[in-house]
């Protein structure tokens, strides 16, 4: 079958499922899979800007690098390049109940059940999260400059990417060569805190490859404690919703617990943090709920994948074995031993 048809085929598996959001969603990657050309065609163009140029051969260096030092997948993924247009290929939309920090989850024909919804228009993503907030629930949107048909399509370099750091697009193409490796249906938290282990973990042996020095040691150490920052607020945050207190006194004690989150922030800010404004954007917007399910999804248990991985001594393919081994188990099994993998690490 011609490459160029296979894409309308989704388009034509959204007609038949019917339903506008499917149709929005086979639109839209069928858009984006149509703007793909191979890397190289684009290198031997002779219009082709010059940094460009240089974003694209990175790219094919931490492609090869993936499949032959980190046992990642090797096809025809981020092998080519889309010119698309704008900041963002997509939008998710993130919720959940006013009283919980459980995601408001969706199912899809392919990859299961997942705790967001996405959109590639931002007006259709803007559109939810007022339906959302309407009912009364917690909604943070969030852009996504790349994702992973787990396989599915050949994913490409986005421009969307290019004003990104070196490190972030090697290790975003890492990241997402971890999902097309594994993938549990259903399973949002163990799936990212997965692939982004993968990420760090092969971003730290490319450094070391590609002889670059490590990645900035204060960056990385402000990332982790503002990380550990959010996961310490919904930690407190799961405690006071699971309480038998009234929904009033939780209305009050979780926005108490968002104005210390911000009083912290204003004290790193004001000390150890005073010339690094980071996260100053993020921490500036309406914090609710929704807004850190994405820290929780990504972050909370990558402990627990490093220890797995110092349990097979660094070696990548039984370190994907084990991994699907966990991935073979019942969910609270699962996370069970997530839990128990994390406080040893």
């Amino acid at each position: 079958m011609p490459r160029v048809l296979r894409p309308l085929l989704l388009l034509s598996l959204a007609l038949l499922l019917s339903g506008c959001y499917y149709l929005h969603l086979a639109t839209g990657e069928t858009r984006l899979l149509m703007r793909r050309e191979p890397i190289r065609k684009v290198l031997d163009a002779p219009g082709t800007d010059p940094a460009l140029k240089a974003r694209l051969r990175l790219a094919l260096r931490a492609r090869a690098f993936a499949s032959d030092r980190l046992d990642l997948p090797r096809n025809r993924s981020y092998t080519l390049y889309a010119d698309i247009g704008r900041p963002f290929v997509m939008y998710n939309v993130f919720a959940t109940p006013p009283l919980s920090m459980r995601p408001i989850t969706h199912c899809f024909p392919i990859a299961g059940c997942v705790a967001y919804r996405g959109y590639y228009k931002k007006t259709r993503a803007e559109a939810e999260a007022g339906r959302l907030r309407a009912k009364g629930d917690d909604v943070y949107i969030g852009g996504v400059p790349a994702y992973s048909t787990l396989g599915h399509f050949a994913d490409p370099i986005l421009s969307s990417m290019n004003r990104w750091s070196d490190d972030e697009l090697v290790g975003t193409i890492f990241h997402e060569l971890a999902h097309q490796k594994l993938y549990v249906k259903g399973d949002t938290a163990f799936n990212e805190a997965f692939a982004t282990f993968v990420q760090r973990e092969g971003l730290r042996q490319w450094h070391a490859a590609e002889h670059l020095a490590p990645s900035d040691p204060g960056a990385t150490q402000r990332a982790e404690r503002f990380t550990r920052l959010l996961l310490r607020t919904r930690e407190q945050l799961v405690k006071l919703y699971a309480s038998d207190r009234s929904d009033a006194e939780k209305r009050r004690l979780k926005k108490a617990a968002f104005t210390e989150l911000r009083t912290r922030y204003r004290t790193l800010r004001a000390g150890p943090w005073r010339d690094h404004a980071d996260y100053d954007a993020w921490m500036a917007q309406p914090l609710n709920n929704a807004a850190l399910l994405p820290f929780a999804l990504y972050d909370r248990d990558v402990p627990a994948f490093a220890t797995l991985f110092a349990q097979v001594h660094g070696d990548w393919p039984a370190f994907f074995a084990a991994v699907r081994a966990l991935s073979k188990l019942p969910a609270a099994q699962r996370h069970a031993k997530l839990d128990a993998l994390r406080t040893h690490s």
